[in-house]
């Protein structure tokens, strides 16, 4: 089975499992993210409403608020953590904190931030708890959350901060090192992986690589203008 055609299964598998055994297809001759709604709202603002108070998994019963995203509803970058941590639970907005903040400052530095072509939301919408790795059973539900957003945004390339982003996102069990330094391709959308913000304030070492991956995600969008 090809990677394409495992992506296709998952996504339908997943749209099953939250919408019932009734599918609605969109026809179009665009094969990214077309066709991808699951009769979802055509904007953001009514797509948050609509799933906010979702209780497809048990996160819907522990978390504080519900992260949905922030940033341009027509960004050309979108920026895909793993989950929301606490202070991003208990104020409903994705990087926030420490790391939030030197989030902040890279983004300053390609000339962008969360008002200006850049949207920046996680796989999960709700905290696991204790800040644990999400769950497969737990991404299953709510990954076409973020393929909608996807659908609505249509971002020029998407980028996971942190191996966990990276490997959920891709399906894969790899290194975060290995996944660097490639576009990889999901559901159509250009993908690239680099550290999490926070592994930079455990390790500043790691700031001239992330360095180097934004320049290049700053060349590719530049190019593609």
């Amino acid at each position: 089975m090809s990677p394409r055609t495992d992506d296709v299964s998952r996504y339908l598998r997943q749209t099953q499992e939250l919408f019932g055994d009734e599918l609605y297809l969109n026809i179009s001759s665009q094969p990214s993210m077309s066709g991808m709604d699951g009769g979802f709202g055509s904007d953001l603002t009514a797509f948050e409403q609509e799933i906010c108070q979702c209780q497809k998994c048990p996160l819907g019963q522990s978390r504080n608020k519900f992260v949905f995203g922030v940033g341009d509803p027509n960004a050309s970058l979108l920026l895909v953590g793993e989950a929301p941590g606490a202070e991003e639970d208990k104020l409903g907005e994705p990087f926030i904190g420490r790391a939030g903040k030197l989030l902040d400052k890279i983004l300053a530095a390609i000339g962008r931030n969360r008002q200006k072509d850049v949207y920046i939301c996680n796989v999960m919408k709700c905290r696991p708890p204790n800040n644990r790795d999400p769950l497969r059973s737990e991404v299953d539900q709510c990954e076409p959350y973020l393929l909608h957003q996807i659908h609505l945004i249509k971002p020029k390339l998407i980028v996971a901060l942190g191996r966990v982003a990276g490997q959920t996102l891709l399906n894969v069990d790899k290194s975060l090192k290995s996944l660097r330094n490639t576009f990889h391709d999901y559901h159509g959308t250009p993908l690239m992986v680099t550290y999490h913000p926070a592994a930079l304030l455990r390790n500043q070492d790691l700031k001239r690589p992330t360095w180097e991956d934004f320049k290049t995600i700053k060349d590719y969008l530049d190019s593609s203008k």
